[in-house]
């Protein structure tokens, strides 16, 4: 049954944060166990559902980096729960399962798999692969992430931004929403996009809390916020960091 909600129609399920959050859908307990003991110990934040309702309800409140996902499931398959999730989300998904038959593995890549690891598997070759899917998917390094713009400086990877050299103080969601428009500085971003990117793949927040959001950002960032310079509406699409330039990417 198709469980997407109308105002959250766009791809992309990506929110900055320290600590990449992992999701594991598997019906089998004591292995889900034993992946987020081990992922936990080298700094990945996880969470276990073991059928697709509890992952579909985890994903609404959340929002995850990456989903670990078994293809047999107690209420419907892993591939049916990827289709619907490829709706409104390109956040990657590793297929873990004992389905290893050709016609399994091509069927996982067709509807949006990015990898495919057929158990049993050793626990030394799933964090290998969760590494270099993560590092494809966001570009994250060991260096420091900070974008500049006009007197502003955002430190990505500390979660700190000053104006003027002075702290500023912004909330967790935020800092988030300004985070993925640095990262996507000059480009303009749709409002459902935002939401989904910032808020999680199935949230069902209310546009005007993303209005709300801009809005706080421009009076604690920007000179003027009844006429930004930086955080600007783009009519009839939705928001744009500029850099202050004048000249879009």
């Amino acid at each position: 049954m198709l469980r997407i909600p109308s105002i959250c129609c766009f791809r992309g399920c990506f929110n900055i944060l320290n600590i990449m959050n992992i999701l594991i859908v598997d019906d089998d307990k004591d292995l889900s166990f034993i992946i987020s003991e081990m992922l936990e110990g080298y700094g990945y934040n996880v969470t276990c559902a073991e059928s697709g309702e509890k992952a579909f309800k985890l994903l609404s409140e959340n929002t995850f980096h990456l989903i670990l996902l078994d293809i047999n499931l107690p209420d419907e398959t892993g591939f049916e729960l990827c289709e619907e999730l490829r709706r409104v989300s390109d956040i990657p998904v590793i297929f873990a399962s004992a389905r290893t038959s050709e016609t399994d593995r091509i069927t996982g890549f067709d509807i949006g798999g990015d990898d495919y690891l057929p158990k049993p598997y050793s626990m030394k070759e799933l964090l290998s692969r969760v590494n270099a899917l993560i590092r494809r998917s966001y570009g994250f390094d060991k260096e420091e992430k900070i974008v500049s713009f006009g007197d502003i400086r955002v430190n990505i990877t500390a979660r700190t931004v000053t104006k003027n050299g002075e702290p500023v103080s912004l909330s967790l969601r935020e800092f988030d929403l300004l985070s993925y428009l640095c990262l996507n500085m000059n480009k303009a971003i749709a409002k459902d996009k935002l939401l989904s990117e910032v808020w999680g793949a199935f949230s069902e927040v209310e546009p005007s809390t993303l209005a709300v959001h801009i809005r706080w950002l421009r009076e604690k960032l920007e000179n003027n916020p009844a006429n930004p310079e930086f955080i600007i509406t783009v009519f009839k699409i939705g928001y744009m960091l500029r850099d202050g330039s004048g000249e879009n990417c």
